[in-house]
């Protein structure tokens, strides 16, 4: 019989409340997509997640519907694996046309990380968190806090390590980070993966994907310039939303894709990488 202390009788926190991953989940290589699951805004166990529950957890960072959707749909088209890219038969320009008629998401289908055997039982799509690690859609060599897929770290954990050095790169005592910080962290980042793996993979497509991840970071838990420490810690260590560090998400004026492409292009600027 079970008793008031048994596991069969506890109850999971509720929606919003933070609490770690619980043991046998699945995690992302995204600090903030993991948070959104240890707050229970999407599957706290990180699987068999429809596309209307991981859309819908996008507001909770502050995005618009409309962005928030441009990150979220795209990931449900089906992963096509870039190391078998070149003996796929390229879609006509006209099945293209039609595909983008169909659905204009379409057009960011590259970011797919489903497969065919994720449906659940009553006939959706679902994915797990660890969808996201597939190499060469949203997931990228040279993230901030994750190793390379080809180094023995793999490319989902977080790296101690890599957390610590980006908070070391805050240049006002530890207070913030400011883009400029971020810009010469991101080239430090690349000069060591240039030493350190020699399968590298990193061109405009993977720096543009990677500048528009951290343009997110900047603007909705930062202003735009620069973002608390305690903010990141909470988010890449605990993989934690920073309430209790005083952020609020907007709400009013939520970051949209006009805001989020010229937040890229200045980023891009303070990296200043050239190809």
């Amino acid at each position: 019989m079970p008793t008031e202390s048994s596991p069969l009788l506890v109850r999971p926190p509720p929606v919003g409340e933070y609490s770690p991953e619980p043991t046998g989940s699945s995690r992302s290589p995204c600090p903030v997509v993991n948070a959104l699951a240890n707050h229970g805004y999407i599957a706290r166990s990180g699987r068999n997640i429809p596309m209307k529950e991981l859309n819908a957890a996008m507001k909770h960072v502050g995005m618009s519907p409309l962005l928030g959707s441009v990150f979220a749909v795209p990931t449900y088209f089906e992963y096509q694996d870039p190391a078998t890219a070149s003996l796929r038969k390229p879609p006509s320009f006209w099945s293209k046309l039609w595909a983008l008629i169909r659905n204009p998401y379409s057009l960011f289908s590259y970011f797919g990380c489903w497969t065919k055997s994720q449906v659940d039982e009553r006939g959706r799509k679902v994915i797990d968190l660890g969808n996201l690690a597939l190499h060469g859609s949203i997931e990228h060599d040279i993230s901030l806090t994750r190793r390379d897929i080809d180094q023995k770290q793999g490319n989902c954990a977080p790296q101690r390590d890599l957390i610590k050095e980006l908070l070391k790169s805050s240049t006002d005592g530890g207070k913030t980070i400011t883009i400029e910080n971020l810009g010469a962290f991101i080239k430090k980042r690349i000069d060591q993966q240039l030493l350190d793996n020699p399968g590298l993979k990193y061109g405009p497509d993977e720096h543009t994907v990677n500048c528009g991840q951290v343009a997110l970071l900047m603007h909705c838990f930062g202003d735009g310039k620069s973002i608390p420490c305690s903010y990141v810690r909470a988010i890449f260590v605990e993989e934690r939303l920073p309430w209790t560090e005083g952020w609020t998400r907007r709400r009013w004026w939520t970051m949209g894709l006009v805001e989020f492409f010229g937040a890229v292009n200045k980023m891009k600027a303070a990296i200043g990488l050239t190809f």
